[in-house]
């Protein structure tokens, strides 16, 4: 048996290939591993559980029905589906994690993060950050009536775009010293992540231990995910 990883798919209505691909996946990939874990960015905006359109409703059928033949799901949220919470878990027979979680990953300790934590260079973006995940303001904002959160949602969707585009690449990549220190600090060997939308596997050297930061790609063109079991730990993508 595997253990799958995927980050940065975006579902979104106007990504229908994107949510297609998504249940292809899960009815002929994910179906066949042990444990899907989902690592943040997996809808491009959340404005709470008790969201009524049809694309939520969608994907937690899905993942419960894959969560029903044994499967293990966990989620960790990104900075795009922060705000998703226990009950939408529930309907889709997840299992929330904390924003840096440390697994035995067949006998290599692994550290998961969605990534955004890791941008330390990007100071705009991490103020941002502190603001939305304080649960006075979250509490401010899911108190609003839904309209109200979907227009909200889609202004921070376009003005996050608008601002990116306009930011050095070296900016939104990961700062690499809180890389080793974040690494040092979880005592792991790997460190799996998205946020970047950069997949490639980066060779590094922890507490003179050789050791590894392996990057998942968003699902535009291809899918990406992780695929570990007993013997190896691959990168893998395809076409959507």
């Amino acid at each position: 048996m595997s253990t799958l990883f995927i980050s940065d798919l975006h579902l979104h209505e106007s990504r229908p290939l994107i949510t297609r691909a998504f249940f292809h996946f899960l009815h002929h990939q994910a179906s066949k591993s042990e444990a899907l874990y989902i690592l943040g960015d997996f809808f491009d905006t959340w404005i709470g559980d008790d969201d009524d359109s049809d694309l939520p409703r969608e994907v937690a059928r899905e993942l419960f029905a894959l969560n029903q033949k044994g499967i293990t799901i966990y989620f960790q949220h990104g900075n795009r589906d922060f705000l998703l919470g226990d009950d939408y878990a529930h309907k889709s027979g997840m299992v929330l994690l904390p924003e840096s979680h440390v697994i035995d990953l067949y006998g290599t300790p692994t550290l998961l993060l969605h990534g955004d934590t890791l941008c330390t260079a990007d100071k705009d973006y991490q103020q941002f950050r502190n603001t939305v995940r304080n649960p006075q303001w979250q509490q401010q904002i899911l108190a609003q009536p839904l309209n109200a959160r979907r227009a909200l949602a889609a202004q921070l969707r376009e003005k996050s775009q608008s601002i990116n585009s306009m930011k050095a690449e070296d900016i939104m990549d990961v700062t690499p010293a809180d890389v080793i220190d974040q690494m040092e600090k979880a005592q792991v060997t790997r460190l799996i992540h998205g946020h970047t939308h950069r997949p490639a596997r980066h060779p590094l050297v922890i507490n003179n231990k050789p050791a590894e930061r392996i990057v998942l790609g968003d699902w535009h063109s291809h899918g990406w995910c992780i695929k570990a079991d007993q013997n190896n730990c691959d990168l893998i993508n395809w076409p959507i």
